[in-house]
């Protein structure tokens, strides 16, 4: 988490907004992603009304180009969070009955729920928006989060990384990243380069569901398209690996 909040704050000017999440709220949707591999889930996401944003945390992230009521709940920090779907990525975006109340479903867009925020997973894939992700956030009043988690064994489907977008790695092995930058040499060098990425990928830890985590990617973006930088805080709503500098 502190690596993670690190690249937010040195990246801090290319966000116009920023989301505060507690780790123990992160914590439990990486449990609950782990469990449904490789299904996606969908997490309906809501604030605290009661605990809002540190003003000092805000300041040190806040860009030249912010935005002071860019999403719903933007002074608050995160404070709820419920798993309600599991599926395919056809299926996921929309919400059983259990989670509708029924009162102005349909202007609310497919996921016609109560929630803030959302939350989906992709399986084997980055966390960048698709398509289909981004009409789905035109019924947000928060913002959306993309959770990305690279696993084997793959299924059908391998890792999914041929996507323009800004990726926001949850974790970093630096061992391997100067593995990987550095040259291979001829046409053995470039065997064993591809070999070794597909065999001797880092385990982060191995799911309930016996799968083993290689990578995680997590991401915020606003319906208008532009990204929300992610603060990943405590329970005093300070962000772990405070203060950081420049």
């Amino acid at each position: 988490m502190i690596e993670y909040n690190s690249a937010s704050f040195q990246n801090s000017q290319s966000y116009p907004a920023v989301l505060h999440m507690p780790g123990e709220i992160l914590d439990k949707i990486l449990k609950w992603c782990f469990e449904s591999l490789p299904d996606e889930i969908l997490v309906g996401i809501d604030v605290n009304n009661k605990q809002k944003v540190n003003q000092q945390v805000n300041e040190a992230f806040r860009s030249m180009e912010s935005r002071k009521d860019l999403f719903a709940g933007q002074d608050f920090v995160i404070g709820e969070a419920e798993i309600v779907n599991r599926g395919d990525s056809y299926s996921v975006h929309h919400l059983p009955e259990d989670w509708t109340d029924g009162i102005f479903t349909e202007s609310r867009g497919a996921r016609g729920g109560r929630f803030t925020h959302w939350l989906h997973t992709h399986p084997n894939a980055v966390a960048i928006p698709s398509h289909q992700d981004a009409d789905a956030a035109q019924s947000t009043h928060g913002v959306d989060l993309i959770l990305g988690v690279e696993f084997t064994p793959e299924g059908p489907l391998g890792w999914y990384d041929n996507v323009e977008g800004v990726r926001r790695p949850l974790g970093k092995n630096e061992h391997q990243e100067r593995e990987d930058r550095e040259p291979p040499r001829g046409a053995a060098g470039w065997r064993r380069k591809w070999w070794k990425k597909k065999n001797q990928r880092q385990v982060l830890g191995i799911a309930p569901t016996g799968h083993s985590i290689h990578g995680l990617e997590l991401i915020a973006f606003h319906k208008s398209g532009v990204g929300v930088n992610v603060v990943l805080v405590d329970d005093e709503g300070m962000p772990y690996g405070w203060p950081f500098t420049k």
